[in-house]
């Protein structure tokens, strides 16, 4: 018997040890809430904190306390930044307090634009949606990302503000959040400290397990290449007043045209623009060089100035004289 009893006493020391490790980390008031673990560990993170070792896990959840939960969880900041003068809370919310203890996350979360409205009383209550709004746009500030292309209905969808509506559907996507058993996302309710917790939580994962998108880099536009060659013109009279003028170019294949796009008739000359016509994209043709004219009618009293414009096939909308 005298042998079991160094053994039982290090089994008691563990678990008193054990004990004290709990105690120390968990809050009191979080054990029957459904994002417990969630909470837990963004207080090991030191994303989140209580008060006299409660979380409150059921009290709404404050724009001051949204914005600080963001922009420690998402380690936001001001680094590298100059500004002109020292930056202040109410250069972004108006109704902030520059001395307040969440004066610094206003900045940061106002210079990030994660979309928390302007005219925000720092101690009143989030709604979910809004809330939902500012930790996609906390998300973004990570990378771009690809999500599923579905659409989730919504029971309450009607409650939804249209500027918030796609940050709710991704947040619903990504089921950082989840519908009521009714289909209801609740928009306009005020958020609680758990739920706020528990998104955040589920968005910092999938932050760290999801590859942002690599952004495609945009390519050189392909310099226009008229498909009118050869182009010029001719002038005939048809009577005192009136003169006939001709227009004619060599194209690719039968399949293109000419038109003209505009006269401007300035002091003594008539600037008469023509322009391709492209061919139908459903219809076969024989590559064979053909000859194209159009044919309009200026004052004779005007000296006549042929001009192609170059924006039909998505050119530049400089013009180019051609010969007569």
């Amino acid at each position: 018997m005298m042998k079991k009893k160094p053994l039982l006493l290090l089994l008691m020391s563990m678990l008193l040890v054990f004990g004290i490790g709990q105690s120390v980390w968990a809050f009191s008031d979080t054990t029957n809430d459904p994002n417990a673990a969630k909470i837990e560990q963004l207080k090991q993170r030191g994303i989140i904190s209580g008060e006299n070792g409660k979380f409150q896990p059921q009290s709404k959840l404050s724009y001051a306390a949204a914005a600080s939960l963001l922009v420690k969880g998402f380690d936001l900041n001001l680094d590298g930044i100059n500004f002109v003068k020292k930056p202040e809370a109410t250069d972004y919310f108006p109704n902030a307090n520059n001395n307040a203890w969440y004066a610094d996350a206003l900045i940061i979360v106002g210079h990030h634009d994660l979309g928390l409205p302007r005219d925000l009383k720092p101690n009143a209550e989030i709604t979910r949606e809004q809330f939902a709004h500012a930790l996609m746009q906390a998300v973004y500030t990570t990378g771009d990302y690809a999500f599923i292309e579905i659409y989730i209905m919504l029971a309450d969808e009607a409650d939804v503000d249209p500027a918030y509506m796609n940050n709710v559907q991704k947040v619903l996507i990504s089921k950082f959040a989840e519908l009521d058993a009714k289909e209801k996302f609740h928009p306009k309710a005020a958020i609680t400290r758990s739920d706020a917790a528990g998104w955040l939580h589920d968005a910092l994962e999938f932050v760290a397990s999801t590859e942002p998108v690599t952004p495609v880099e945009p390519q050189p536009e392909e310099p226009y290449t008229s498909p009118l060659h050869d182009l010029k013109f001719k002038t005939e009279a048809v009577n005192a007043d009136i003169q006939k003028v001709t227009v004619t170019a060599t194209v690719p294949h039968p399949g293109y045209g000419i038109r003209i796009a505009s006269i401007i008739f300035n002091d003594q000359e008539a600037e008469v623009f023509v322009e391709a016509v492209e061919p139908d994209p459903d219809m076969m043709y024989p590559q064979v060089l053909t000859d194209v004219s159009v044919t309009t009618y200026v004052d004779s009293k005007y000296k006549v100035a042929l001009v192609e414009k170059l924006a039909s096939f998505g050119g530049s909308d400089a013009a180019v004289e051609a010969s007569q």
